[in-house]
């Protein structure tokens, strides 16, 4: 019976000292990042160190370690650690080496800024293997939950009730610890440790009702430049007709913080934002540029907005910050949640045709309906009226119909595949290095697929 099965022998040794070049496939995931990250120029990288102490790790190591890391689901530098003992693809990438957790954090977190470079390398990488030239993009974005809890958030109304409650305990406490002075006796509370627990967390209170006021301000600020926009435009409209306007006077904002305002005590810079499935989550709003054709990304960025209105104009200054040779974007493709007329003379004014929904639409239209012209433009129009005109043609539907399977199957890989759906590290700025990672590690495996 024994015949019949492969033997395993666990103590059979080498006849030859073994290599890390047979571990793996010739087209292996791990190899292709690591020859990626061999073409790349990691001289920023490099010349960061100063030669001093022990031997670090080599970058170009380090990133191919995160970048795979992050194409395949592991995410954490202690579970990356980890896998360079446990996965042979990690092993490989490692060259058998073990670096240690504290490492790979520092190094992420060192180099997060120099990511967006390498980002656009790896397009340029792209583009000279044939793969990319820039044509028609499709933008839209994700909510992706902070490295903080919703139950951590700390509002105005709150704070200011917890803050009277502490204060009150204070004064409580400084009166047992003066008649604890005078008594032999003390009843077991430990007056000091008690007095430093609170003054803690008032410093902590104060703290975040500092931040809440200056955003508060902020919004005042913001508001007071519409009202007084809206007022001008009132008082101008009764100068030229000598009537008073219809309609009721625009409402004056009011300062200083609402009962509802608040903030995260984890990571103050996310926001409360809406989730897609009801309700809402601590986090931030990923965004992403995706290329028709190959679905590679090639702009991101992250916002504490929770509305896309405002992400376009970003979006835009991303795309035209990229190098000439990867050609010229001429069409971009995005959903309602981006009208505004502002952003569809924005495309216009850079030389890019908008297909920006005005709204929601029907789905299942009848035949007629789908493939009905419309009515000539008038020679006048605006161009948010040549827009709306272009989304009805049969042409314009479907070009706009392409959106749905440009920009949603990485959103969807990234979250469901990869497996990242939370941010690890906290901070606008972190994770908006961690988003680049995390984007440029999707690219790496579109490449190697389209390269197979």
């Amino acid at each position: 019976m024994s015949s019949a099965f492969v033997p395993v022998n666990r103590d059979m040794p080498y006849l030859l000292p073994p290599s890390i070049q047979d571990w793996l496939p010739d087209n292996h995931l791990a190899r292709f990042v690591v020859d990626i990250v061999q073409q790349l120029d990691l001289r920023a990288l490099t010349r960061a160190y100063a030669g001093r102490g022990s031997k670090a790790y080599h970058p170009g190591m380090l990133l191919s370690l995160l970048f795979y890391g992050y194409a395949t689901g592991v995410f954490s530098s202690r579970k990356l650690e980890r896998a360079t003992y446990d996965s042979v693809a990690f092993r490989y990438i490692c060259a058998n080496t073990h670096p240690d957790h504290d490492s790979i954090a520092t190094f992420r977190k060192r180099f997060l800024p120099e990511l967006k470079g390498l980002f656009v390398q790896i397009l340029q990488l792209a583009h000279e293997m044939k793969m990319l030239s820039l044509g028609t993009i499709s933008l839209d974005g994700t909510k992706m939950k902070a490295n903080a809890s919703k139950h951590s958030a700390l509002s105005w109304a709150h704070a200011t009730k917890l803050e009277r409650q502490l204060r009150s305990e204070v004064e409580v406490l400084l009166q047992k610890a003066q008649q604890a002075d005078r008594e032999e006796q003390a009843d077991g509370l430990d007056i000091p440790a008690e007095l430093a627990r609170r003054e803690t967390r008032l410093e902590a209170i104060a703290k975040a009702k500092a931040e809440i006021e200056r955003r508060a301000a902020e919004r005042y600020a913001r508001e007071k430049q519409i009202y007084d926009q809206k007022v001008a435009a009132r008082a101008e409209k009764q100068r030229k007709t000598g009537k008073k306007p219809r309609g009721r006077n625009p409402k004056p904002p009011t300062e200083g913080p609402k009962n509802r305002d608040q903030v995260n005590l984890t990571d103050d810079e996310s926001r409360i934002m809406p989730t897609s499935g009801g309700g809402f989550d601590q986090g931030y709003n990923a965004q992403a540029a995706v290329d028709l054709n190959t679905k590679l990304i090639v702009a991101t960025h992250v916002t504490q907005q929770a509305n896309d209105k405002k992400q376009l104009a970003p979006a835009l200054e991303n795309l035209a910050e990229l190098p000439t040779d990867l050609g010229t974007v001429d069409t971009l493709l995005a959903d309602s949640g981006y009208f505004s007329e502002d952003n569809v003379q924005r495309c216009e004014a850079q030389g890019i045709t908008p297909y920006i929904a005005t709204g929601r639409e029907a789905h299942n239209l009848p035949l007629e309906e789908r493939h009905r012209r419309p009515p000539p433009l008038p020679p006048d129009a605006d161009a948010v009226t040549r827009m709306q005109h272009r989304l009805q043609t049969p042409e314009g539907r479907k070009t706009y119909g392409q959106r749905k399977y440009t920009s949603e199957p990485p959103f969807g890989v990234i979250k469901a595949v990869m497996g990242f759906r939370q941010f690890l590290l906290r901070g606008l700025e972190a994770a908006s290095g961690e988003w680049d990672l995390v984007c440029l590690a999707w690219n790496l495996k579109r490449l190697h697929v389209l390269a197979a």
